[in-house]
């Protein structure tokens, strides 16, 4: 069964649960409230498929058969999604004794934009508040999944090891919608928690307190809510200074705010690829950088008149050899990159994704790179200039010294390949893209 992943391109609602459970009842009806709470008020985010071992329709019979599939001595889960928009990503795991008795849930949905109606917010409001009625919480947020990242959630500037075991021990964050257990409260203040400046502050009947920001969530970086959120977050931290809280929140929303991608047209292809693979909250800010980055100009080409003359006794068998070398690296690259079997220029512009995704140059053993990547990469974009653009192999005896004619250029596709391979900034600074998007241009 198919599920519907979730998307790197577009924000989503993101919601982090924390609670605890009665170990001594059976975990169906322990969860019962869980499940029904779901599914009253999920509405058209209703996830279809259960996940345990295996991928399941929706239905109790085979939530009980997911938790039973994947329960072990310390703990059980069942993963939530869905099959088509909007997207769903839900796990809910158990720890069970000898480990203390608590049920985590993460859920995100996809796109932000559905909760910008205030009904379906407030469906989402009461969904939570039932879960934390039911389940003593200890912190429970749900946010956009980008500003939660800006904020530096979950670890709010700790390393891991501490923020792993201190958790949400004071108010580093006041997000859209919260959830505060008693201990939290208790710090805080009761009095002071439940005065709080909020679209809703609601005190629960387990002593958990229940605080929603501002009606809708898709609308958090608007200055309204920002206003709200740090009006919010001043009450409940009066060591913090209003505007300094109130300009951090700026700040995020700026960083987040849509930058339409300008790539100089040579490299484009591969920069929307790029920054299609840098997490949501970074995208826009690199989006800016590069609608201003300038690759240096190829210089690994002559013009016709000052090419170096084949050097080797069969053509023929040279230009063979280059096409091998070729070979090796589509063996290379086929399961990631499967267009590579192509040879276009859309296949090269796949290749240079790949391996700035992989971080290849820093990855992999230098002797490794020159000796075999460098090699394959050089013969490769060779093959492609010709194939495409009419080019013709020069063979030469040094390897670098090997040329592709295409009108009045020559190219040496191996010394673009070095260029290339020396670092991870050089892949974007040499790709192989450029190369073939100006040796395109002066064909003619």
């Amino acid at each position: 069964m198919k599920v519907l992943e979730l998307s790197n391109l577009e924000d989503g609602l993101r919601l982090t649960f924390g609670g605890a459970f009665d170990t001594q009842a059976a975990l169906e009806i322990v969860l019962e409230p869980f499940f029904r709470a779901l599914e009253e008020h999920a509405g058209d985010w209703m996830p279809d498929i259960a996940s345990g071992r295996r991928r399941l329709k929706y239905s109790r019979a085979n939530i009980w058969k997911a938790l039973e599939d994947r329960r072990d001595e310390r703990s059980t889960g069942v993963w939530l999604y869905r099959t088509k928009r909007p997207a769903l990503d839900l796990s809910l795991q158990l720890w069970l004794p000898p480990l203390p008795p608590a049920l985590d849930v993460m859920a995100t949905v996809q796109p932000l934009s559905l909760f910008a109606e205030e009904e379906r917010c407030r469906r989402f409001i009461e969904m939570v508040r039932a879960w934390a009625s039911c389940y003593p919480v200890t912190h429970a947020a749900a946010h956009s999944e980008a500003d939660r990242a800006l904020a530096g959630a979950p670890d709010f500037g700790r390393d891991e090891r501490t923020a792993r075991r201190d958790g949400f021990d004071k108010i580093y964050e006041v997000f859209w919608l919260n959830v505060f257990g008693p201990k939290l409260v208790e710090t805080v203040g009761r009095e002071r928690m439940l005065s709080t400046p909020a679209h809703r502050v609601e005190e629960l009947p387990n002593g958990s307190v229940l605080l929603v920001t501002w009606p809708t969530a898709s609308d958090f970086a608007s200055d309204e809510a920002r206003r709200a959120q740090a009006h919010a977050h001043v009450h409940l931290r009066p060591d913090l200074d209003f505007n300094a809280v109130l300009h951090a929140l700026r700040e995020r929303s700026s960083t987040l705010a849509p930058v339409v991608p300008r790539f100089h047209p040579d490299v484009a292809p591969l920069l929307s690829r790029v920054v299609d693979g840098i997490a949501i909250h970074k995208r826009q800010r690199r989006i800016a950088e590069l609608n201003v980055y300038q690759t240096p100009e190829p210089e690994e080409w002559r013009p016709m008149h000052l090419a170096l003359p084949a050097d080797v006794e069969n053509l023929e068998r040279a230009r063979e050899h280059y096409s091998t070398l070729a070979e090796h690296l589509v063996a290379l690259m086929h399961t990631k990159v499967p267009s590579v079997f192509e040879a276009t220029p859309q296949s090269l512009s796949d290749v240079d994704y790949q391996f700035w995704h992989e971080d290849f140059p820093r990855v992999f053993e230098r002797q490794h790179i020159d000796a075999h990547a460098v090699p394959a990469i050089g013969a490769y974009l060779g093959e492609v200039l010709v194939r495409n653009l009419g080019g013709r192999w020069i063979p030469r005896q040094k390897r670098e010294e090997a040329q592709v004619l295409v009108g009045h250029r020559v190219w040496f596709p191996f010394v673009r390949a070095r260029h290339y391979m020396r670092s991870c900034e050089s892949l974007l600074d040499f790709s192989l893209t450029q190369l073939y998007r100006v040796a395109e241009r002066y064909r003619g």
